[in-house]
């Protein structure tokens, strides 16, 4: 039976949330992370696509009819964001809250799937665990992680991983529910298997690991997310923007 480790799993959670309470980052292959800027077309404001530009248009007779003009309904509309649990497991609990600041641990066994919460692009990844037990809070505390910029205009972060997938870097577009990891438990994680899950504005490039790590309570989104719903965090994220100034 797996539910004992789910158990264990959420005993051992009371510990985690002391050291999550740490400061969940990452740093890539290279000992620094690559942010990659967020491109227009990926600002809540410009999702609404708009149709491309018309080529010359042929020389019409008089005496020809004119074509008529595209109805409105024709003009093309933003696809609709697609929301998905970030762990794709049977085996899985988290909890509503979280040590110090705002944020929720994915409790999983090692090696379970961790997907793209939404479609978008990745910002940054970290490829090497570089924490060092009892050291201050810092960016280096979510070992192994990836952050998504998603086209809803909000980051996801997901740290502690055991592996990232070869073909996820930054830049790299992804979408919703395409595997990104694997469950671990690198970096200031106590030792537990558990996904450490962030949602914040994409405010600055590298260096904002203390907004990366989270800054709006995911819960309730995870909760939609789990049973098949649809919450988003945008106006959520949105509020904490216009009210912090991206200062965590």
């Amino acid at each position: 039976m797996r539910l004992p480790r789910t158990l264990a799993g959420l005993t051992a959670a009371v510990l985690c949330l002391t050291a999550c309470g740490g400061s969940p980052g990452g740093t890539s292959a290279d000992a620094t992370p690559q942010f990659v800027t967020p491109a227009a077309e990926s600002s809540p404001e410009s999702l609404a696509a708009t149709p491309p530009p018309s080529a010359t248009a042929p020389s019409v007779s008089p005496s020809a009819k004119p074509s008529p003009s595209p109805s409105r309904s024709a003009t093309p509309t933003a696809a609709k964001v697609k929301y998905v649990f970030p762990v794709k497991a049977s085996n899985v609990a988290f909890h509503p809250t979280h040590s110090k600041y705002p944020a929720t641990d994915i409790f999983a066994d090692c090696g379970e799937t961790v997907v793209a919460t939404t479609s978008g692009v990745v910002l940054e990844v970290s490829l090497k665990d570089l924490y060092v037990e009892g050291s201050p809070d810092g960016p280096n505390n979510g070992g192994m992680s990836v952050s998504l910029l998603g086209d809803d205009g909000v980051r996801y972060y997901g740290s502690h991983l055991s592996k990232v997938n070869t073909n996820i870097k930054a830049g790299v577009r992804v979408t919703a529910g395409q595997q990104l990891g694997k469950v671990g438990k690198t970096g200031n994680s106590s030792g537990v298997c558990h996904l450490h899950y962030g949602v914040s504005p994409p405010c600055a490039k590298v260096g904002d690991w203390k907004v990366r790590r989270g800054v709006v309570w995911p819960a309730t989104f995870l909760t939609s997310w789990r049973k098949g719903g649809q919450k988003s965090p945008v106006a959520t994220v949105k509020t904490w923007k216009s009210a912090h100034n991206c200062k965590a």
